[in-house]
Formats: C-alpha cells, structure tokens, sequence
C-alpha cells in the first residue's frame, strides 16, 4: 500500500504491518500504542495459538511420557498439558522448532527440524493470511479504531509472493531498519543466547554444510544445538536485510531503528511514518 503522507495521516482507521529482524523493536513500538486503540496482532502468537497448537502439545507430551511418573498419569488422563503462550512470551514457539544437533544433548535430526520448520512456515502463511479477517474483526467486533500486525521474523523468508501482496493490499508496510550500532548487539546477543529460528529450505542447506565443513563434522549429531544457530546468525542477518529492503521498496516504506526506540506515544509514532512516507515519496 502507498499513499501520500497526508492520505496517511487523514486516513481513519490505519492498519500497519511492522517488519524486522527479531529484536528490532516490534513489539516494543506496538506496545507504546494506546491499547483502546489499536489492536494488537502478532504474528507468532497466532501461530503458536492456532496453527502450530496441537504440534507443539504433542512435543511436549512426548518429552513428558518419557518420565514414568508422568506417563502414567498422562494415560489415565488424569493430568493434562496446555501451553501457556503470550505476545511477550513466545518460548512455547521457539522449543517447538528447536536446534539442528545431537539429541542426547537436546538438539534434533536434521529430517525432523527440517518437518518442524515446514510446519512453521505453514503456519506464518496462515498467520499472515488471516490479517484482513482481523482487520474487520478488531474493528467490527472489538471496536478498536487501528490496527498493528507486528510480523514475525522471518516473513521475509516465506518466499510467498501472495502473503507479501496480501499485507500490501490490506496494510501500511513499515520495515523498520536496524541501525549499524544495533547490528552488532543483536548479532552478540543471539551469539550469547542463540534461539531457533525460521529459515529457508535452502539457506539451512548451504550454511549447514559450510559448518559442517568448517567444523569437520561428518553428521549433524555431532554437533551441539547452541553451536550452529550462534554460527549461522549473522548470515541470516546478512540474508535477511536485502529481503526486508525489497519488500519495503515495492510495497512500503522504511523507519529507521534508532528513531522508532525513540517513540514514546502514538502522535509521535504517526508523526514518524509520515515523515518517512514523505522522504521516500519525494
């Protein structure tokens, strides 16, 4: 969607789509918007909530069933197990896709990550698709006057031509671009605390084997979970900017990181996509 900045600012209800590497500030901006507002959509949440519910159960039933205590009770159904996932807690999501690496050590076989992060992508086309229903709903039913869908990650990496033009169709796409400063600490950061992550088929595939053949591995349950996914980070990044730069060229527009940190409430929030919308325009 592309529109003027003063089309933007006199438009009634916004509906914006943020997107963004995983500790850029998506949601920290979309929680600094007033809540009797603007609707909240996050991507993952439904994700975890919807589409990957009962995977995501059955993962943690069979870790449970392998304690005999617990495997008795389960077969008698006499404990249950639901997940508790909330926007800001997304750990249900994460354990779910888990890390390539030896599964004495907790990681998983190369054939059942890459099902798992079939299953992800599956669900973020679902998610993604399910924004103009939302729309109408946060406003028809809810009565919220605007509406944030605060993307996961890797919609970037969907490689889903349709759910980009979906969003363009029916949302203001903002990208918003991690400053040079920031790089470094969220490439630390994921070093320091590596989480799973979406990733294309065949990114996995050429970064894994350059691993594995850096590292001289000769299989996958050789290496330590944390291993790859604090190697291969910065090559994601690196993959993914030019990704997110696309897609705001063609459909939307870019905010720069440091400034939207800055934002402190929805006037100056407006005021930033505005003046964005108005640089790019011009």
């Amino acid at each position: 969607m592309k529109m003027t900045p003063q089309q933007f600012l006199d438009w009634e209800s916004k509906s914006i789509t943020l997107l963004a590497m995983s500790g850029a500030g998506k949601t920290t901006l979309s929680n600094k918007l007033p809540k009797d507002k603007w609707f909240h959509y996050s991507g993952d949440y439904r994700i975890g909530t919807k589409y990957l519910e009962e995977p995501i159960l059955d993962n943690i039933k069979q870790q449970a069933m392998g304690v005999p205590f617990l495997r008795d009770l389960f077969k008698s159904d006499s404990i249950y197990i639901c997940s508790n996932i909330t926007v800001d807690n997304l750990a249900p999501v994460a354990s779910f896709l888990g890390k390539i690496g030896d599964p004495a050590q907790g990681g998983l076989t190369l054939a059942e990550f890459k099902r798992r992060q079939w299953l992800h992508r599956q669900a973020e086309i679902a998610a993604m698709n399910d924004v103009p229903e939302f729309i109408h709903k946060a406003e028809d039913i809810y009565g919220y006057k605007h509406f944030i869908n605060d993307a996961g990650g890797s919609v970037c990496e969907l490689d889903c031509p349709e759910v980009i033009e979906t969003l363009a169709r029916h949302t203001l796409i903002v990208y918003i671009k991690i400053p040079p400063n920031l790089e470094q600490t969220l490439i630390d950061r994921a070093r320091k605390e590596p989480k799973p992550l979406y990733y294309r088929p065949e990114f996995v595939d050429e970064k894994l084997a350059n691993f594995m053949r850096e590292r001289g591995y000769s299989s996958t349950d050789q290496i330590a979970p944390d291993d790859f996914v604090a190697w291969v980070f910065p090559e994601l990044f690196r993959a993914r900017v030019p990704r997110y730069e696309a897609i705001a060229a063609q459909h939307g527009y870019i905010i720069d990181g440091d400034a939207a940190a800055r934002v402190q409430n929805e006037a100056q929030f407006i005021q930033l996509i505005a003046d964005a919308i108005a640089r790019q325009t011009s």
